[in-house]
């Protein structure tokens, strides 16, 4: 039964090449599906494509119905699943920044890698910026520690937070993709694609 490492059906040794493995085809599965091109990305933003809300909304719905089915067969303990803490503050405001940067440059961290992989000039560039901050924010953070860690809320779920069946949850959530598909169709067809 899953999760195999903490329940010893794979050594924890295996880590970390698992890891790497799953990193490089999760990689290769981004520029396949295009998401090396910053065009493509910053599509969602100006309204003329969305395959990456598609590709992600797909890829939730998929996974929180494996977890929760394989956890209902008895082949993963939905408990033993790393939940990651709730910093609230850091996140609305690592949020926005990525966001800002996200539409900005039209890359995410991932998809920027994908980038320089293929060595598309302004996936380095991307890159190089975001080398950049990542050096500021480390040599900034004993000032910025109190807001990344004072709104440390721990390993919470929407489960705990709004009381409810996770079945409810992600019944909600299916259908919210649903209906995200079809409203970005909608707004596609109307939106000229002039930047292409």
């Amino acid at each position: 039964m899953g999760p195999l490492i903490p329940n010893g059906l794979i050594p924890l040794e295996w880590n970390y090449v698992i890891a790497i493995l799953i990193g490089m085809a999760f990689g290769y599965i981004l520029e396949a599906s295009g998401f090396s091109s910053s065009r493509k990305l910053a599509g969602v933003f100006y309204g003329y494509d969305f395959v990456v809300l598609k590709v992600f909304f797909t890829s939730a719905v998929v996974a929180v119905l494996g977890i929760f089915y394989m956890d209902y067969l008895n082949l993963v303990d939905i408990t033993q699943l790393y939940v990651h803490p709730t910093y609230l503050w850091a996140a609305i405001i690592g949020g926005m920044v990525m966001g800002v940067g996200f539409l900005a440059g039209g890359f995410c961290p991932g998809t920027s890698l994908c980038a320089v992989a293929i060595g598309k000039i302004d996936g380095i560039v991307f890159t190089i910026g975001l080398m950049i901050g990542i050096f500021i924010f480390a040599e900034l953070f004993d000032v910025l520690e109190p807001l990344f860690v004072g709104s440390n809320l721990g390993n919470i779920t929407l489960v705990d937070t709004l009381d409810i069946s996770p079945y409810w949850i992600i019944f909600i959530f299916t259908i919210i993709a649903l209906v995200s598909f079809v409203i970005s169709d909608i707004v596609r067809k109307k939106v000229k694609k002039v930047f292409y």
